[in-house]
């Protein structure tokens, strides 16, 4: 089960900490190495994010509009919007989530790799956190 102080490690020296877990509010600290590239096109359902860069230049994709934001800016992304993030060299963001609901679980198993044993019942079982914009392809 997910907690405050966990720090999970994603592809191309992403890492993330949940610094906060409410029912209303997860808050992270995450960094990007600036190697790799935009994760697929997905959006929440239900979930407001709210991003504030605190090192370094990001690029996010929101609604279609590529854009970057960098160091002391703050931008949202609506509930139901498609979007893509990833930083544009190094990097380092407060990431919300707002509410919570089970996000914190969907980041833990999706990093820690159980989520590849069946990927599409991963995502049935996330479908009110996470949503890919199209089909996965297999």
């Amino acid at each position: 089960m997910a907690h405050e102080g966990q720090e999970l490690e994603g592809p191309n020296g992403y890492r993330m900490r949940f610094v906060q877990i409410t029912e209303d509010l997860l808050a992270m600290d995450a960094h990007y190495a600036g190697r790799g590239d935009l994760p697929p096109a997905h959006f929440h359902p239900r979930q407001v994010e709210h991003f504030t860069v605190l090192e370094g230049e990001v690029r996010a994709v929101i609604d279609g509009e590529d854009r970057r934001f960098g160091a002391g800016q703050d931008f949202d992304v609506p509930a139901g919007t498609v979007h893509q993030l990833a930083g544009d060299g190094p990097a380092r963001l407060k990431w919300e989530v707002r509410p919570a609901l089970n996000m914190a679980d969907f980041f833990e198993e999706l990093y820690s790799g159980a989520a590849n044993t069946d990927f599409n019942d991963f995502l049935e079982r996330y479908a009110d956190e996470f949503q890919l914009a199209e089909e996965p392809g297999f």
